[in-house]
């Protein structure tokens, strides 16, 4: 008999494919959005300021897998170039939420999906667990895509504190499940922040190939899944595989 009770899914790449997006045009959007709020500067100084505010916080975020959030260096940038304004601030919330309009219209669910969420909630408990600087991105591309009845918890790193590969996030996850690290699957795209950090707590995990993380991605990382599927629609077979081998 299978020892597994969950099973948790990364969500961008893994679920759902990213279709038609520009950054640069999302940029553009954010900047016209800031002068709109009253901001008045250039473009290429807000660019600037925050691309240095951003690469910042980058390192902070992958270094130390602390996530940090949008406004946090949408403000600094903006501090920087002189107005006085902080994450908490209205117009950048307003304008954080016109940035990625476009990205949360870009998710295309990807082959497979639906199908298999609705086989695996049957039979196990299902949890998202998503690295994301702002979680009402993920909230609503979940729903945009007409996955979220399917899941009992979605987590967010904006909403946790910490990224993926970091324990805390999985053991979050864990904890509102209910179930323990060797009793769950963790499926997703990302060599080291899904399979390395699924793994080092004692999960059972499955890499499943992306537009973002091809097969070469994994081979390179060093990391060993338990099971490599090529895409969603192997996931299926593949968990079933490994539950009867489970013990």
């Amino acid at each position: 008999m299978s020892g597994i009770k969950a099973v948790l899914f990364d969500f961008i790449g893994t679920l759902v494919n990213v279709k038609g997006y520009s950054l640069d045009i999302s940029k553009v959007k954010l900047y016209n959005a800031i002068v709109d709020a009253g901001f008045k500067v250039s473009q290429k100084e807000f660019l600037e300021a925050y691309t240095q505010a951003h690469e910042k916080y980058r390192a902070v975020r992958y270094q130390e897998l602390v996530e940090v959030t949008n406004a946090v260096w949408i403000a600094e940038a903006l501090n920087n170039l002189g107005f006085k304004t902080g994450p908490e601030d209205w117009r950048i919330k307003t304008a954080v939420n016109i940035f990625f309009e476009d990205y949360v219209s870009s998710f295309r669910l990807r082959k497979c999906a639906k199908q298999v969420l609705g086989m695996l909630s049957e039979a196990y408990k299902l949890g998202l667990v998503s690295n994301f600087t702002y979680a009402p991105v993920i909230y609503a591309g979940v729903r945009k895509v007409g996955i979220n009845d399917f899941f009992d918890v979605v987590l967010v790193s904006d909403a946790v504190g910490w990224r993926k590969p970091h324990a805390r996030i999985f053991n979050e996850a864990l904890r509102k499940l209910g179930v323990e690290a060797k009793e769950t699957i963790f499926v997703g795209d990302s060599p080291d922040e899904d399979i390395k950090g699924a793994k080092q707590l004692g999960m059972k995990t499955i890499f499943v190939a992306s537009q973002f993380f091809p097969l070469k991605k994994l081979l390179e990382s060093g990391q060993r899944s338990d099971a490599v599927a090529r895409n969603l629609c192997e996931v299926k077979r593949k968990i079933q595989e490994l539950t009867q081998i489970s013990v």
